[in-house]
């Protein structure tokens, strides 16, 4: 009996675990998922949880409900991976032999790599939500807010779901406008980043709907430290930003078992074939989600797009052909704005967001770069789509490879 190990159960684990079941005979291959956590998170609607609009069970369900029949589910904490001896070794002692090993460990917020963000005023006038207990705490916290400065920061890039802060910001405008305090909030986008976005196209459309909604932009802003007392955030060229209360996208990194078993970077992400997806150190182990070193987006859509490319090599790898199948870093990412609307982008390693209509050329019904209710739909309907046909591994009508269809590059 042939055995594979995927080392993680959130989105990127969960959809591949699916697939491989489907595909390999049970009487041949031996599959185990192991992660330590028993609760699956629909982290995109974490952003949603601050403002009212989702709660705390919408975005919560037992991962146990998203694992195939004929599935080893092991809940513990893994202490590393043996590359060399083939195993994955838990910290209770038990050892998990594997052929191939996926590693899709995710990223994690890090607080404690900003000094002071984690001191006295952490979930008091300090939140993230990129947490479910973050999200809890700011909802808790806006509902007696009466105004002030209101600071998004994002402290390092990259970080997952990059388009989320902005989400925030956008969400935040409508929030504090219909509860009639919006004259009384000083909103402010703080991001080292030297503009909205990372892709000029796509940055300079998103500026523009900062600048309508009175959103002030404060560009490559690298912080070095909280001051609790003074309540400002402090870059590392001295300037200082003032807060009343601070949304934060704390420093993300990978799983600390891939820094114990010597495959990352010194974010702990391991080293990765970004087209292949496979281990730069070892043909026996593949990368798959927020877990790589990928120079694209922590993004789901990124884990559901090469989650198709994986599987193609990994059966290669099996029947010990050569892997043909190339990621391109597609990315397609929606961007709610507010008031019912939202934008769309698509893009990859090569292709910065363009404009134009998607995923049918001329018809959509989605617009690239365009802020539309249709964009809105497509956010809301997703949520849908994400527990009943990507975690289960199910086809989607999307290619995984990004195509110039309905794009247009000289719009």
């Amino acid at each position: 009996m042939k055995k594979i190990v995927i080392l993680g159960a959130g989105t990127a684990g969960t959809m591949m675990v699916n697939k491989l079941r489907k595909a390999l005979p049970r009487d041949e291959w031996d599959l185990t998922v192991i992660d330590k956590h028993r609760t699956h998170y629909y982290q995109p609607g974490f952003l949603f949880i601050p403002f009212g609009i989702y709660s705390k069970d919408d975005v919560i369900k037992p991962k146990a409900d998203f694992f195939p029949v004929g599935v080893n589910v092991v809940f513990g904490d893994t202490d590393r991976i043996v590359p060399e001896e083939n195993k994955v070794q838990m910290k209770d002692g038990t050892i998990y032999q594997y052929d191939f090993l996926i590693v899709a460990t995710g990223t994690q917020t890090r607080p404690d790599q900003t000094p002071g963000l984690k001191d006295k005023l952490w979930y008091k006038d300090i939140f993230d939500f990129y947490t479910i207990e973050g999200a809890v705490a700011l909802r808790e916290f806006f509902k007696s807010w009466e105004g002030g400065n209101l600071v998004m920061n994002i402290a390092e890039v990259p970080y997952k779901c990059p388009v989320a802060p902005l989400e925030f910001v956008f969400l935040a405008d409508e929030y504090f406008t219909k509860i009639g305090i919006r004259n009384k909030v000083n909103i402010s986008y703080v991001t080292p980043m030297s503009g909205a976005f990372t892709k000029p196209r796509a940055s300079k459309m998103l500026a523009g709907l900062l600048e309508e909604k009175n959103i002030n932009v404060i560009p490559d802003f690298y912080i070095e430290a909280v001051d609790n007392e003074k309540k400002v955030i402090r870059s590392y060229d001295g300037n200082e930003v003032p807060f009343d209360v601070l949304a934060i996208v704390p420093v993300n990194m990978g799983d600390d078992v891939i820094a114990r078993s010597g495959l990352g970077d010194d974010l702990n992400y391991v080293l990765t074939d970004k087209y292949t997806l496979r281990s730069e150190k070892h043909e026996n182990i593949f990368v798959l989600g927020d877990a790589g070193n990928l120079p694209t987006s922590k993004a789901g859509s990124v884990a559901h797009f090469s989650a198709d490319i994986l599987f193609e090599n990994l059966m290669s790898a099996i029947e010990g052909r050569p892997l043909h199948a190339k990621f391109d870093g597609h990315a397609n990412c929606y961007i709610e704005t507010g008031f019912g609307k939202g934008s769309l982008i698509d893009f990859n390693y090569d292709t910065e967001p363009l404009p134009g209509t998607f995923p049918l050329p001329g018809i959509g019904p989605f617009g690239l770069l365009k802020n539309t209710r249709m964009n809105h739909y497509g956010k809301v309907m997703f949520r849908w789509i994400y527990w009943h046909i990507l975690l289960k591994g199910k086809e989607m009508p999307i290619e995984p490879l990004m195509t110039m269809a309905g794009k247009c590059k000289n719009c």
